[in-house]
């Protein structure tokens, strides 16, 4: 199951490379993410195949795990508009996302106010 893990970090050089050698010393690969700064400190958004290892591998790490939830990843075509296909899409199933951002591998990760409804706009 793909889940979004949000690591809260220090907001100074060198966190995001302590985030990437965690995983990486849990042998964990990071599927997609992204980040931002918000009131100060560093939000990280990371898709992992197992969330209780990139938990434990992030808290190991000494960085604070603020969220875990289910996402859907979808493909999305890399072409002008291709987000607006895709998303239209859910809009126009009355699925609200408040999460989208990119995996390594070009699909969309989706965090839906409904994950059930937003898998069933998936597969159609």
């Amino acid at each position: 199951m793909a889940t979004d893990l949000t690591v809260i970090l220090r907001n100074v050089p060198g966190t995001i490379a302590e985030l990437g050698e965690a995983a990486g010393k849990a042998g964990m690969n990071l599927l997609g993410g992204c980040g931002f700064e918000v009131g100060g400190e560093g939000v990280m958004h990371v898709l992992v195949d197992d969330a209780a290892a990139g938990r434990r591998a992030f808290e190991e790490a000494g960085l604070e795990v603020r969220g875990e939830r289910e996402v859907v990843v979808v493909d999305v075509d890399d072409a002008p508009g291709g987000l607006g296909r895709v998303m239209r899409r859910y809009a126009d199933a009355g699925v609200n996302v408040d999460l989208v951002y990119l995996t390594a591998d070009g699909r969309l990760v989706i965090g839906p106010d409904d994950v059930e409804r937003a898998r069933a706009v998936a597969e159609v």
